[in-house]
Order: structure tokens, then C-alpha cells, then sequence
């Protein structure tokens, strides 16, 4: 990042701002007004955080020298952005209302979008209405989505948070994980003459999906005689294998395919947001593109500073950068987001998990921090405690509704306290003289306030992003997914490296082909390290 001539000036700019206690920002009264932003029913507070306007000037002017503009310009016009893979990026074009929508200025892909989705429209209305069905002639009751990483974290994450507007006949269910301990307690309570198991995997091949799969063909075949032909009536694919997905048994007619310029964390928009459209029906799950397409409409046209994603793509450079936040919480005081936190884990730590720039060179500053984080309310009484008098450097974001989805006494005001005010903690903190004055307050002696001090005072200056909504509308969902997707897309330009790609994920599995064989005792572990090789003794030993 040196290249920037803003670099120095950001990096003098965050001394002088970790010196400066967020208290003291906030002796301007109109702090709230000039560092907050609003989009169609979403508020961005970022006030509590380190950062004044000469910070939002000087952020801007980075995103200028790296010309941004031009990279987004690129994106939207389906350059090939994922340069290590030679394509585009264009899961925008899954969510645009425009009539085309062309690879630099090439292929029109709409056509391809609008025929999977008929296709794709006219199966979802068919399992919703009943007019699906399985093999022993009764309707659908239980959805069981297979899939691992973007075909199961999105899917997830977007039926949850929108479970308040779904068919409540129909039971979503998601397995993702080889662990058969996950496996065996859904197959446990599902129904195999009603149960419907959707196989997402573009290749087909992914091996915790095929060995899930393959697990539930064998559960449902017990149950049906061994007759082979209930497979095409109880098992459908999101694949651009037909041929693989043919050989499992699954009619081509139930096959719904995607494309190779939508990467698997961008995918919940295509034919992998199946769950999701069975689940809330086409008309939402469209509403659920729109406002996605929205805040695209957005980042492609409003200036830096009042540009949600871009903003928040570069305040992350600013923390992560310059003020040296290491590791940045999720903190969602909605049950209703309670995957939101994985679901951006994946989204942006796969995304920008990054050590080499676009041309394959080494760089030598932090890229993506760590993400984290939990239900805000629980995690009160569990890793706040770090928060707040902890060693480490953490940034905060927290997510709230202002209405309660579901009303019930005075929960939900009790719920918003506890969201502002552990922001409000978290920035002002305690003095030692404002932890005295409570514990007198409380009675105590004098020696005994003497003694507590030190374990009662907090130093605050922890920042935070707050994010407020009305309520979590299908629409408002897809703004907040879209805008963190360019926020990540904001920070791999910056940091000049692919935000698209993930080499990272394969050595691990090649290495598991490999070790597999050496488990199940047919080949010698010899050749392995000393600690693999004791693990695979151990565990051959001491397996039954």
C-alpha cells in the first residue's frame, strides 16, 4: 500500500486518532448527523469509531489514487476481475431488474438468468402448492438442503433470518458438515415419503457433499424397497454436472445450474437460493434480489463518501491498516441473524485471506482481519468480558431491529437497551474517579472502593459500527448481504489482491484424499510426519 501517497498521511493521521479518546470526539454535538448514513430503512452509525473528517478526506483520497471508480466500473461491466481464473465476477447480473447484462461488453447473459429461472420459478410454485410429489404420492413437507461453504452458509443464514415470512408448512432443514453426528439427528426426525433433499455442488463432486448425498440416497432406498426410481422424486440438484448428477438417480428435468462467473460466497442469488425461494415463495425471494440489485445501483453511482459500501470497505482499511484493529466482532442483537456471523466469516475472510497481490507478488501489509462474533445478548455473559478489559484490539459491529418481530412484554426494549448500551460502554468506558463515585453509591468503604478500582474501571475507547433497521424484510436483507459483498470487493481493490478466488482451501482436501487410504489401514503411513504419522497410529490402535 506504500505505492499510495495518502499512505503516510493516513499512517500520521492514526497516531495522532490512537492518542484521542472517542469521548472526546463526541464534544462536537453534531457528531451523530455528519458520521452516520441511511439507506432505504438501514442506519450506519460509524461515530463511535475513530474517525473524524479529515480521516473520511483522506480515505476518500485513497480510494482515488487506487482509482476505485474504475474498479468498480470494471466489475459491473464484467471484466474479468478474477484474473487467477480468467473471468468474471458477475452475480450482480442474477439480481438486475436491466433486460441484458453482458461479459465486457460480449455474451448476454440475461437470457441464461431468465430461462433457469422459469425453470427454477415453476419447481418452487410446484412444491409449494403440493403438486410435487414424492414417490409414494404424498406432498412435500421437509426441505433438507446438502451443500457445504456458499451453498449451505447463504441458504442458511438468509432462512433464518427471514423465517417470520416463510411457509411454515414446510420444515428447512441443512446438512453440511461429513460429521455424521450432524447427519444422523436430522435423517432422525424427517420423514422419507415427504422429505425432499436438494444436492447443491456445481461440479458434483465435492466430497462432503457427495458422501452426505449419497448417505441420504441410502436412507431414503431403505424405506422405499430399494426402488431406485424414488431417488428422481425426492432428490434434485443445483449442478453444472448433469452427467454425474444423472448417474445418482436425479431426473435432468429437476437439475438447475449456475455459472462459473458466480462464485460460490456470491451464489445465494442463483439456483443455490433454492431453499430460500421454497421457503418464502418467488414474489420474496424477488424482493430479496431487489434489494440486492438496490444497493448495486448504489455502489455503482454515489460519490465515496456517501457510498455505503465503499465507505465501510474503506473504514475497514482504516482500522485494519492503520489503527491496527486485528480481529473485528459480528455482534447481531437479532436471533433472527444468528448465522449472519458465519455467513460473513466466509464471505470476507475467504474472500481477502490474501498474502499475494494480483500479480502474484508478496505483500507485506495485513489484508483481511479476522471475523468473529455471536448473538450479541448471549455473548454478554460470555466473551465480552474481553471486550471490554481484554488485551487484544477489537472492532465491534452490531446489528438491531427497532421493532420486535415478534412482540412479547417488554423483551425487545430490554434487547435495544442492551445493544446501545454496550456500545455506549464500550466507547466511553469508566474513569477510576466515575468508579469510585459508584461504588459509594453502593455503600462500600472507603478502603474497600480503594481496593476495587483497578478491577472497576474500564478504559473504553473501543470503537464500533452500528447498524439499525426497522424491520428484516426480505428486501433489506438482500441490501445488507450486497452490501458487505462490495464492502469486500472495496478492500480486495485496495489491497490489490482477488477477492474471487480461494486457492486456499484445496491443498487441504488434496492432502485428505491422500490420508484417507493411510486411515482405513490400506497404505503405510511411513512416508508421513512424525506427528501425522503418531496420529494415524494412535488412532488405527485404538479404533474398534
Amino acid at each position: 500500500m506504500d505505492k499510495f501517497k495518502t499512505t503516510e498521511a493516513l499512517r500520521t493521521k492514526a497516531e495522532q486518532m490512537k492518542s484521542q479518546h472517542i469521548r472526546e470526539l463526541f464534544e462536537d454535538e453534531n457528531r451523530f448527523t455528519e458520521f452516520s448514513r441511511q439507506f432505504e430503512g438501514l442506519l450506519f452509525d460509524f461515530s463511535k469509531s475513530k474517525v473524524d473528517a479529515e480521516v473520511l478526506d483522506l480515505l476518500e483520497s485513497l480510494a482515488g489514487e487506487a482509482k476505485l471508480q474504475q474498479g468498480i466500473a470494471d466489475l459491473f461491466a464484467g471484466k474479468e476481475v478474477n484474473n487467477t481464473e480468467n473471468r468474471p465476477a458477475l452475480h450482480m447480473a442474477l439480481r438486475s431488474a436491466e433486460p441484458s447484462y453482458r461479459i465486457d461488453g460480449g455474451e448476454d447473459v440475461k437470457p441464461l438468468i431468465l430461462a433457469e429461472e422459469q425453470k427454477f420459478a415453476k419447481f418452487v410454485n410446484n412444491v409449494r402448492s403440493g403438486k410435487w410429489k414424492g414417490h409414494t404420492g404424498k406432498p412435500i413437507k421437509t426441505i433438507v438442503n446438502i451443500g457445504i461453504g456458499g451453498s449451505d452458509l447463504g441458504p442458511k443464514m438468509v432462512c433464518q433470518a427471514l423465517k417470520p415470512n416463510s411457509n411454515q408448512q414446510l420444515r428447512m432443514r441443512f446438512i453440511s458438515s461429513i460429521d455424521a453426528n450432524h447427519v444422523f439427528p436430522i435423517l432422525t426426525v424427517c420423514d422419507p415419503e415427504t422429505t425432499l433433499f436438494i444436492v447443491e455442488s456445481k461440479t458434483f463432486g465435492t466430497e462432503e457433499t457427495l458422501t452426505n448425498a449419497n448417505t441420504c440416497r441410502g436412507w431414503l432406498l431403505s424405506s422405499m424397497s430399494n426402488d431406485a426410481s424414488a431417488v428422481a422424486k425426492h432428490f434434485v440438484a443445483v449442478t453444472t454436472n448433469i452427467e454425474k448428477a444423472r448417474a445418482f438417480g436425479i431426473d435432468p428435468r429437476n437439475m438447475f445450474g449456475f455459472w462459473d462467473w458466480v462464485g460460490g460466497r456470491y451464489s445465494v442469488w442463483s439456483a443455490i437460493g433454492l431453499p430460500i425461494a421454497l421457503s418464502l415463495g418467488m414474489e420474496q425471494f424477488k424482493e430479496f434480489q431487489a434489494g440486492a440489485a438496490a444497493m448495486d445501483s448504489h455502489f455503482k453511482t454515489a460519490p465515496i463518501k456517501k457510498n455505503l459500501p465503499a465507505l465501510l470497505g474503506l473504514l475497514g482499511v482504516w482500522n485494519q491498516n492503520f489503527l491496527e484493529y486485528k480481529t473485528h466482532a459480528i455482534l447481531p442483537y437479532d436471533e433472527y441473524l444468528r448465522w449472519f456471523p458465519d455467513y460473513l466469516q466466509q464471505l470476507e475472510m475467504e474472500s481477502n485471506g490474501k498474502s499475494v497481490n494480483k500479480g502474484g507478488q508478496p505483500i507485506d501489509y495485513k489484508t483481511c482481519p479476522i471475523l468473529w462474533g455471536g448473538q450479541g445478548n448471549n455473548g454478554q455473559h460470555a466473551f465480552y468480558q474481553l471486550l471490554h478489559q481484554g488485551t487484544r484490539y477489537v472492532f465491534h459491529e452490531f446489528f438491531a431491529p427497532v421493532e420486535a418481530t415478534n412482540p412479547m412484554g417488554d423483551h425487545h426494549l430490554k434487547l435495544l437497551a442492551n445493544c446501545l448500551a454496550q456500545s455506549e460502554a464500550l466507547m466511553k468506558g469508566r474513569t477510576a474517579e466515575e468508579a469510585r463515585e459508584a461504588m459509594k453509591a453502593e455503600g462500600l468503604s472507603d478502603s474497600e472502593i480503594e481496593r476495587l478500582v483497578p478491577f472497576r474501571s474500564f478504559a473504553g475507547d473501543k470503537p464500533s459500527h452500528t447498524f439499525l433497521y426497522k424491520e428484516l424484510t426480505p428486501r433489506l436483507l438482500g441490501s445488507l448481504i450486497a452490501l458487505y459483498e462490495h464492502k469486500t470487493f472495496t478492500q480486495g481493490w485496495i489491497w490489490d489482491i482477488n477477492s474471487f478466488d480461494q486457492w486456499g482451501v484445496e491443498l487441504g482436501k488434496q492432502m485428505c484424499k491422500r490420508l484417507q487410504p493411510i486411515l482405513s489401514g490400506d497404505v503405510s503411513a511411513d512416508n508421513l510426519d512424525a506427528s501425522t504419522k503418531g496420529l494415524i497410529n494412535y488412532t488405527l490402535e485404538n479404533r474398534d
